[in-house]
């Protein structure tokens, strides 16, 4: 079997086994999950790209799930070691620590994010990147969670979200943040947008 047919059947059973590790836990717990399967790597990248490659200081992704965000994150240019990740599930986060023995795994609730951060965080965060499912929340927990990861984050530096809602998750309109959105990403299944909040 040449080299390429190997590499590719070697990768083809880790995403297979990350899309049923997902649906376990959507059936589970469907409210926990921002998706029925991991995303995609287009959306992924989307995400990345809103990340600061340059800095040295923290990026906290919420909800890596399987990693497919991280993933992005790293083949960015993102040192492992910058990398914070919050996971509420702990068979998760046992297979991020797996993945990722440079990064930071916290067990934890994003939507209690400062405790969750209090003892991981020793720097302004450079981003936050949410993989939550954000739509399902009522908008006073949507609020919450944006405020608490701007009081963790740098001035200026980005919290980054995805939905598949074609509104917003969170109001462009808040006082003193500014707000950009991607274009939509149709190859991901389903297709979805990413937001981008600035506060300062």
């Amino acid at each position: 079997m040449p080299l390429q047919s190997s590499v590719r059947a070697l990768k083809k059973p880790l995403r297979l086994d990350d899309e049923v590790r997902f649906l376990r836990s959507w059936i589970e717990k469907p409210l926990h999950m921002g998706a029925v399967m991991p995303s995609g790597k287009l959306l992924a990248r989307t995400m990345a790209q809103y990340v600061d490659i340059e800095s040295d200081a923290p990026v906290v992704e919420l909800g890596p799930g399987t990693g497919a965000i991280t993933n992005a994150l790293i083949e960015r240019g993102i040192d492992q070691k910058r990398l914070v990740l919050v996971e509420y599930n702990p068979g998760f986060c046992a297979l991020l620590r797996d993945r990722y023995p440079h990064a930071k795994v916290v067990q934890g609730d994003a939507y209690r994010l400062r405790d969750s951060l209090r003892e991981a965080l020793d720097a302004p965060a450079s981003a936050v990147v949410s993989g939550l499912p954000l739509v399902t929340k009522p908008m006073q927990i949507r609020l919450k969670l944006i405020r608490d990861a701007f009081a963790a984050l740098a001035p200026r530096a980005p919290f980054v979200q995805f939905t598949y809602s074609v509104a917003p998750p969170i109001p462009k309109s808040l006082p003193g943040v500014s707000t950009e959105a991607s274009e939509r990403v149709w190859m991901n299944l389903p297709p979805a947008r990413v937001w981008v909040y600035r506060k300062g």
